[in-house]
């Protein structure tokens, strides 16, 4: 993943716990896509001072995603739903192929609809 995805990413996650000035400049940044130049004229900080907020702001959300790491947990869940979406379509292209079984439709129709709701 390219850095600018996963600081966007833990911005996603962790924003509320920089401050509102950091938080800014990351989202003008980072989501809108801004130079620093631009940042600094729309916010009334200097270039340097925007610089730095970022980088303060980059540091601290990558300590948090070390610390609590709920950004790749969410990625490991969001994937392993990928996987289970997956099996439950081959079991019941399966299913239709051999021995056609209501119960297992059933058991598929089941898991994608928890699956889902999960990733909702």
């Amino acid at each position: 993943m390219s850095k600018n995805l996963e600081i966007a990413l833990l911005c996603d996650f962790y924003g509320e716990l920089l401050t509102e000035k950091q938080r800014d400049c990351i989202v003008l940044y980072y989501d809108q896509d801004l130079s620093l130049g631009e940042i600094a004229e729309n916010t009334g900080i200097t270039r340097q001072g925007v610089r730095d907020s970022i980088k303060r702001g980059e540091a601290t959300l990558l300590e948090m995603e070390e610390k609590l790491g709920l950004c790749r947990r969410y990625r490991q869940m969001y994937q392993g739903l990928e996987r289970i979406t997956q099996e439950a379509k081959n079991i019941s292209l399966l299913n239709d192929n051999y021995n056609s079984s209501a119960e297992i439709e059933r058991s598929v129709k089941v898991i994608l609809e928890t699956v889902k709701e999960i990733g909702e």
